[in-house]
């Protein structure tokens, strides 16, 4: 009796997904973001959404919910009905730094979510005050070795990436900086530019100003250079082995019904292939399309988490929540 009642079950599970599949999409679809309008993750965002609208033939609508590092728009996906209509579009900590961070997720990131599709990577540029007496990466890592007290650094936020870089960095090259958590890119590099700070790595939030010459730009976090920034050198050049990259994913409640997620992921790769797309983010500082296949950016993300992981554990990082 128990055998056939999981088995009517498993037969009507298997024809509501076939049956919303079929039907999907027939209203306008969520895209739940996880930190404000304005800065880079919307403009991927909205940028990709834009285009899904024309090819799904229904409005996507991009929704801001900041809040816990991401944590809040996640669980918010997380707990959504896996019909198709929530999406989210995931930003690396989420799944990386996170479940080493915080002491309580309220949700599984690699049981709750699935993925859909890589959307996009991005290298970081470390910059400095133009007081700062370094105009070249040893010159800095020399500087930071001899500072008493040491030198201050800021970050978007305490287990963010730009965060995670830098204690990568100080390991890497044996440096020693203060770490000043900013709540965002924006007021980090304004507390850069006003030499509250003598360092930061940043994406679009900064690379405007190392172009203006507001700070110092010294090297990009990727194995070749930035290409927003092809003047400096990748810290790979001069140490090797130093990488740093962002990523952002699409994705989905789990339970969701693969037709949908295959429908989803054709879509998505036709608009990351598009020139304009790759354009409009490079002319934005937001990086660069990020085409991967499923197996491929699975592995990304179980070898980012392994990495920073160790890198948490080593500085002893954990928010309690």
């Amino acid at each position: 009796m128990i055998k056939r009642a999981f088995a009517t079950a498993l037969i009507f599970a298997t024809l509501t997904g076939a049956t919303l599949a079929q039907t999907w999409p027939n209203r306008p679809i969520r895209v739940i973001v996880p930190f404000p309008p304005g800065g880079a993750v919307d403009l991927i965002a909205r940028l990709y959404g834009q285009a899904l609208t024309v090819r799904l033939g229904q409005p996507v609508v991009i929704e801001n919910k900041p809040g816990a590092a991401g944590n809040l728009a996640s669980d918010t996906v997380a707990k959504a009905v896996p019909d198709g209509y929530t999406l989210l579009h995931g930003a690396d900590n989420v799944f990386i730094s996170n479940p080493h961070v915080y002491k309580h997720m309220p949700f599984d990131p690699f049981k709750d979510l699935v993925p859909v599709s890589s959307l996009s990577s991005n290298q970081y540029v470390l910059a400095v005050h133009p007081s700062v007496p370094a105009n070249t990466l040893r010159e800095f890592v020399e500087l930071a070795r001899a500072s008493k007290p040491p030198l201050l650094y800021a970050s978007i936020g305490n287990g963010s990436i730009h965060h995670l870089a830098m204690e990568m960095l100080k390991q890497h090259v044996g440096i020693d900086l203060v770490h000043v958590p900013y709540r965002g890119g924006g007021p980090a590099a304004i507390g850069l530019m006003a030499g509250e700070v003598s360092a930061m790595f940043g994406g679009n939030s900064l690379v405007p100003s190392v172009h203006a010459g507001k700070v110092r730009g010294l090297a990009s976090t990727g194995s070749v250079r930035n290409p927003a920034t092809p003047e400096l050198p990748a810290i790979a050049e001069v140490y090797p082995g130093y990488e740093a990259l962002s990523w952002h994913g699409l994705f989905v409640p789990a339970g969701t019904p693969q037709p949908i997620i295959d429908r989803l992921r054709t879509e998505i790769r036709m608009v990351l292939a598009e020139p304009e797309f790759a354009r409009r983010l490079g002319d934005a500082g937001a990086g660069q399309p990020y085409l991967t296949t499923p197996e491929e950016f699975a592995a990304r993300m179980k070898g980012d988490y392994e990495k920073y992981g160790k890198v948490i554990r080593s500085i002893g990082l954990k928010v309690d929540n």
